[in-house]
């Protein structure tokens, strides 16, 4: 549909005004219906042959019985026409047809030719093509059938294309139309016709000026107006296209630029009658040429159109400016010129407009002497030429769109001449075979396949041969090879089709698909009407007198910028660059919002979105937020922060312009479908009053979308001019509702969040308090941010069969697609339908595993069907995609299961649909049970939610989203259904954000600790009183007896020895992972039953490199099982002797170990000091996360921290690291049965080199002095002294200390924390 702004509203409502006034002087019973062939004697029918002469073309009249009872043909071939001539044009809309009265002769199929002058015949077009109507089934009954537009002519043929095979062409006819008349004015291209104004100047707010033209030329100009200002409105032909150039003022500086120039049409020099009507009101434009209507709008700023003294119709007047002397006056005929109520023919045949510059003016139209041919892929041309003759000379003009063909083949009396068409150019290969000289090959031209007439000479004799295009004698190519060419008799255009001799002289090409015409053979025109009546030459499958080129680019079916390229017989849409795919670049290859992409597993990142998919919007780049249960969007702008501005007052404002990277169409859409937005603006002043409250004329504000003027700031509310201070009531001055409105020299700062979406986003900021001396103001305006997406999770739940959603009828009468998500436990259902006539359109759940899509153009139904693997009742949301265009029907199964249908190359395009579209249901048919949501049908949302709840059986929403999307809730993290979507619940797990995927960690100093207490139920039932239990991870209750466990925790460090992970016992069990001195990893099991800790030694790489690494351990019964890294799990036992069970388990520690009781003290002695420093994140023993209950919980826990622990992403996750050969990868196993590789004996026992060791002490002390000798100097220059002013981090408040609320603060404070930034937290 058409989507106009609101002053296309306006225009169309003058149009139907004036629209309605013309049809009010007709009387109301006047119908253009009357039979116009029955009153015509017998003289006004002519046919190509008859049966005989009861046979004969005059009693071919509808119900007529006399003669035979209708017109047959002597022969039943494609070769006979029968022609009607109505005495004068007409205007047609209907023809019905009839077979030959008792017998068995009708035809089934036909096409319908018309022309003005029985000449130059124009094939009926429709939806695209030429039209081939259905016949007859049976002698007597009569098939109507009303023309989809009427056309005005004199003459009409019909052509039989079938007819019953059991008898002959048998044929009788009704014509239905009524009376035409129009003035006509023929222009020879030498002058002009001028309507002077009767004041000299011609100021206009509105013109409709309306004309029908007629031309073979391809270049001219019908109608130019110019004023003196500037302004000028241009009607003229380029390359038979019809260009419109309008100016409706620019300034002398440039900054208003108004030239507007639109193109429609094409191939406009066929001599036929084109429609012409432009519609104007202010920069508001309809462009309809032959019912093909463009709308656009004029640049530059303004609204009238002044033209000075005339129009000027046929050409440029000769007071025009000497750049239009280059423009060609038009030649051709002209009808019913109106402009703005003035019948321009008329008063011209009356003699009341001024002639003197038309050099022979007549009111009738002199028709074009040019008689083409056209030909098929069957066709071809038989000429006859001056055979044995030593010039060959041919000359020619040819129209097509096909980039390959012959366009002529001649036998020589010693070889042969070709000439066709490659890729574009025109090539010509003379091969002469008795002196068996190289053949001579040329060409010429490019891109000849456009459609426009273009001109061939071809002159060949001895010695030479000269090959020109479109009579450009300068680029004409030549050959002086040496040749003897002796012609023959014979010259075939269009096609070859008998076989030669040999190959040689056989073409390369055999047939051409276009038009021909002014064919000249030795220098002599052909008279093309002499060889239609068999007196020269001969042919096959040509039509002579017509050139049945059809643009198929013109209307453009490739939407969104797609680019139109076309053959003969079809078109073809590049959607290259467009973001859009497809047959027509209909479909958006973009999802509809950030929602649409967090569903899709993706992560915050920049992306494209389309939010009304198919619809007019364009993609265009968002940042989606996915680090939060709700996904951000966020459109950011080039107004930089904190811009100054100075030197405005109220007479002379400042205006700040902002520029988002999305249109302001484009973020409507955003702000319309979200649930909320917000938009952070602040405005910092030095002596300078923002919104003058509490009673004054505000000296600033801000202009929001709709180009509307807003007098609150951030935190405030439409219609109350106060500032955040002013709602707060916390404002420096009591008496002013914004902090600024103060007027103070001091620098204070008004800062707030807008959040009623439908003003935003801000797209102009207005400062007007900023010239007096002192007088500064700051301003600093934030991306547009919107949550959520209302149109991806609008759903209705259909509870009974009968239940059903309807909506307006469904306008996609050449282009349609619909979009959504359904989940059901029914075997079948209808989801929607919409009928016409005899049109329709319906999706349907055939089956368990089937989904289909049927419909039907006029052609007969046409059904698509997907099938999936597995039941679609399975209540899992399945998305569904269906799109139907001129080119093919697609239907898409859960983006994985597609079928594909062309559509057929001829027939109807267009969808006629009439009644309600039904949701839901279909007459007569079972409903649909289950949930439907996000239904798009050509890129619009249908609001199922709202008509749900007045609709009974239908309820708003649908639950079990889990059930689909479940799956990206990872690493154990819980699915919990909301009303409108699903969130990931990852309080039990050891990560965080909207998919449980973010790492959880945090960087240890040296002594930094972490203990977790496995508590007894009475403290876990009274941490369940705390308000906010959510925050708390599981906790496992009373003392347990394991004999299974899950450990899993990544880690990064440079320092060895240290402790990563210990856990006691209320006996001597314990499981410790450890880092020894030579940066390996130890794994210490003590259960009891051995004498010594059970001891897993990887002799791997040092694992102390910096670099983040991964260990999961897992434990069941005497199993245990290993896996670092990437690298493949290995499995161990524990001895025979060893218990199994890990008895009264206590207490978690990470980093370092500080218990009472018994302890190994290996570990206390070798790895607890000084502790480990380094990241730890995704800390998990079995269903207990330590490291994230340390960092999240913010109500009583089992957890305690000691020293200092910064939280960190640790790098986010283990180095990938690309695989070893076997040779050198320590990992790398030879056989199934291959063991861990470690061996204890031998391992140095300190771990490290001695000497290594010694440099190393040496070095630890001389930076331990250093760092000592800086902490004291760092306290004494800032000890406080007395009162002392700070500029602390905002958050200070809320944050636990002020280190946290600068790491909280600062953009720049990286979330990774290396050892060189220790500093922070001595």
């Amino acid at each position: 549909m058409l989507r106009l702004p609101g002053p296309g509203i306006t225009l169309l409502l003058w149009i139907f005004s004036r629209i309605s006034s013309f049809n009010a002087a007709l009387p109301a019973s006047q119908k253009c219906d009357e039979p116009l062939a029955t009153p015509l004697p017998h003289t006004s029918f002519s046919s190509s042959s008859m049966f005989a002469g009861s046979y004969a073309p005059g009693y071919a009249k509808l119900n007529r019985r006399g003669g035979s009872g209708g017109w047959s043909p002597l022969d039943s071939d494609h070769y006979q026409w029968l022609q009607v001539d109505l005495g004068s044009r007409k205007q047609v809309t209907a023809i019905a047809t009839q077979g030959r009265y008792s017998s068995s002769d009708w035809l089934t199929r036909y096409r319908l030719l018309y022309s003005d002058t029985g000449r130059n015949w124009k094939p009926y077009h429709q939806d695209g093509n030429i039209w081939a109507f259905a016949g007859n089934s049976n002698t007597e009954s009569v098939v109507r059938h009303d023309l989809q537009h009427a056309i005005v002519a004199r003459y009409l043929r019909i052509i039989p294309l079938d007819w019953n095979g059991e008898g002959r062409i048998g044929l009788r006819i009704e014509i239905y139309g009524c009376p035409y008349w129009a003035d006509v004015i023929n222009f020879d291209g030498q002058g002009v016709i001028s309507y002077r104004f009767k004041n000299k100047k011609m100021k206009t707010l509105k013109d409709v000026i309306a004309l029908k033209f007629k031309t073979s030329e391809s270049e001219g100009v019908i109608f130019h107006g110019e004023g003196q200002q500037g302004d000028y409105i241009t009607l003229e032909l380029k390359n038979a296209k019809l260009v419109l150039q309008l100016n409706l003022g620019s300034n002398q500086y440039g900054s208003i630029f108004g030239h507007t120039s639109v193109t429609s049409g094409s191939l406009l020099d066929d001599h036929h009658w084109h429609a012409v009507v432009i519609e104007r009101y202010g920069r508001n434009i309809n462009l309809t040429l032959d019912r093909h209507m463009q709308h656009f709008r004029t640049n530059g700023e303004f609204d009238h159109l002044d033209l000075d003294y005339e129009l000027s119709f046929g050409g440029m007047p000769f007071s025009g400016k000497p750049s239009s002397s280059s423009r060609k006056n038009f030649k051709g005929c002209m009808e019913s010129i109106n402009y703005n109520g003035n019948n321009i023919t008329d008063l011209a045949r009356r003699k009341k407009l001024d002639t003197s510059n038309v050099g022979n003016l007549s009111f009738s139209c002199v028709e074009s002497h040019t008689v083409p041919v056209f030909f098929n892929a069957t066709s071809y041309l038989q000429l006859p030429g001056r055979g044995n003759y030593d010039i060959l000379s041919v000359n020619f003009q040819f129209r097509t769109w096909n980039p390959n063909g012959l366009l002529l083949y001649s036998p020589l009396a010693d070889g042969m001449v070709e000439v066709g068409l490659n890729e574009g150019k025109v090539s010509v290969h003379i091969n002469v075979t008795q002196n068996k000289n190289t053949p001579i090959k040329i060409s010429s031209g490019s891109g000849l396949n456009d459609g426009q007439w273009h001109d061939v000479r071809l002159l060949a004799k001895e010695n030479s041969a000269m090959l020109t295009i479109d009579r450009d004698e300068a680029s004409a190519v030549r050959t002086n090879t040496p040749i003897q060419i002796k012609t023959g008799d014979k010259y075939y255009f269009g096609g070859y089709f008998l076989r030669g001799s040999s190959s040689s002289s056989s073409p390369t090409q055999r047939s051409f698909q276009g038009c021909m015409q002014l064919i000249h053979v030795d220098d002599q025109l052909t008279d093309l009407h002499a060889v239609e009546q068999g007196k020269v030459g001969s042919f096959e499958n040509v039509s002579i007198d017509m050139c049945a080129i059809i643009d198929r680019c013109m209307p453009n079916h490739c939407e969104h910028g797609g680019r139109c390229t076309q053959t003969w017989d079809s078109f073809r849409c590049t959607c290259d660059g467009t973001g859009y795919t497809g047959a027509t670049c209909h479909t958006s290859i973009y999802e509809q919002s950030c929602e649409a992409y967090k569903h899709l597993g993706r992560t915050s990142d920049t992306y494209w979105i389309d939010p009304d998919g198919s619809g007019p919007l364009g993609p265009f780049k968002v940042y989606c937020n996915m680090t939060e249960d709700k996904v951000w969007t966020t459109v950011s702008h080039d107004l930089q922060s904190q811009k100054s501005v100075s030197g405005s007052s109220q007479d002379k404002r400042t205006v700040l312009q902002l520029s988002y990277s999305a249109s302001m169409e484009q973020t409507s859409a955003i702000t319309s479908s979200a649930e909320n937005c917000e938009q952070q603006v602040s405005y910092s002043c030095r002596m300078s009053r923002l919104l003058n409250t509490p009673d004054g004329v505000p000296y600033s504000w801000w202009v929001g979308k709709g180009n509307e003027k807003h007098f609150y700031w951030g935190g405030s509310s439409p219609g109350i001019q106060k500032c955040a201070c002013g709602i707060e009531r916390n404002c420096t001055d009591p008496k002013y509702y914004c902090n600024c409105d103060a007027d103070q020299k001091q620098w204070r700062e008004d800062a707030g969040v807008l959040v009623y979406k439908d003003h935003l986003p801000v797209s102009q900021l207005v400062v007007g308090d900023t010239n007096r001396p002192g007088s500064e103001a700051k301003l600093t305006v934030g991306p547009l941010r919107c949550q959520g997406d209302r149109n991806y999770w609008n759903a209705a739940s259909f509870n009974t069969p009968s239940s059903y959603l309807h909506f307006s009828t469904f306008q996609g009468e050449t282009s349609a697609d619909i979009s959504f998500y359904f989940k059901t436990s029914a075997p079948y259902g209808v989801f929607l339908e919409n009928l016409g006539n005899t049109d329709f359109i319906r999706l349907e759940l055939k089956s368990l595993t089937a989904v289909t899509f049927s419909f039907d153009v006029g052609n007969g139904p046409v059904e698509l069907t997907v099938r999936s693997p597995t039941p679609l009742n399975d209540d899992q949301w399945h998305r569904v995609s269906a799109e139907r265009n001129v080119k093919q029907a697609i239907l898409q199964l859960d983006q994985l299961y597609k079928e594909v249908r062309q559509a057929p190359p001829q027939g109807h395009t267009r969808l006629e649909l009439y009644s309600q579209l039904y949701v839901g249901a279909a007459g007569g048919q079972k409903g649909f049970l289950g949930c439907i949501r996000s239904l798009k049908m050509n890129g619009v949302t249908l609001d199922l939610e709202e008509r749900a709840m007045v609709t009974p059986g239908v309820k708003p929403g649908c639950s079990g989203h889990c059930t689909s999307y479940g799956i990206y809730c990872r690493n154990g993290g819980k699915c919990v259904e909301k009303y409108n979507g699903y969130a990931c619940d990852c309080s039990g797990t050891a990560y965080d954000g909207p998919f449980c995927t973010k790492d959880v960690g945090g960087f240890f100093e040296a002594g930094t600790m972490i203990k977790y207490n496995f508590l007894p139920e009475a403290t876990v039932a009274a941490a369940a009183t705390a308000k906010d239990v959510k925050s708390v991870p599981q906790i496992r209750p009373t003392e347990v007896n394991l004999t299974s466990e899950d450990l899993a925790f990544s880690f990064s460090t440079t320092n060895t020895p240290s402790i990563l992970v210990y856990i006691s016992s209320r006996t001597q069990d314990y499981l410790a992972v450890v880092l020894r001195n030579n940066g390996t990893l130890q794994i210490r099991y003590n259960l009891g039953g051995l004498k010594e800790p059970f001891k897993i030694d990887v002799d791997h790489r040092n694992m102390a490199n910096g670099q983040p690494h991964s260990v999961n351990i897992s434990r069941d019964e005497k199993a245990i099982q290993l896996q670092l890294d990437h690298y493949p799990p290995v499995s161990y036992n524990l001895p025979d002797s060893s218990e199994t069970q890990f008895n009264l388990i206590k207490t978690l520690f990470l980093g370092k170990v500080f218990e009472t009781g018994q302890i190994d003290p290996v570990l206390i002695e070798k790895y607890n000091t000084p502790g480990f420093v380094g990241c730890l994140s995704r800390v998990q023993f079995n269903n207990i996360a330590p490291l994230k209950a340390a960092l999240r919980s913010r109500v009583a826990s089992p957890v305690t921290v000691q020293g200092k622990l910064v939280e960190s992403n640790c790098g986010a996750s283990p180095l990938t690291i690309p695989p070893m050969s076997a040779a050198t990868d320590p990992w790398h196993l030879d056989s199934a049965s291959a063991d861990f590789p470690f061996n204890e004996e031998r391992v140095i026992p300190d771990g490290v080199n001695r000497n290594s060791a010694i440099i190393g002490g040496v070095i630890a002390v001389v930076i331990f002095t250093i760092l000592c000798t800086l902490v004291f100097l760092i306290r004494y220059m800032f000890r406080h002294k007395g009162t002392y002013h700070t500029n602390e981090a905002k958050g200070a408040e809320s944050a636990d200390n002020a280190d946290a609320a600068i790491i909280g603060n600062d953009p720049n404070f990286t979330e990774t924390i290396d050892e060189s930034k220790k500093e922070w937290f001595i």
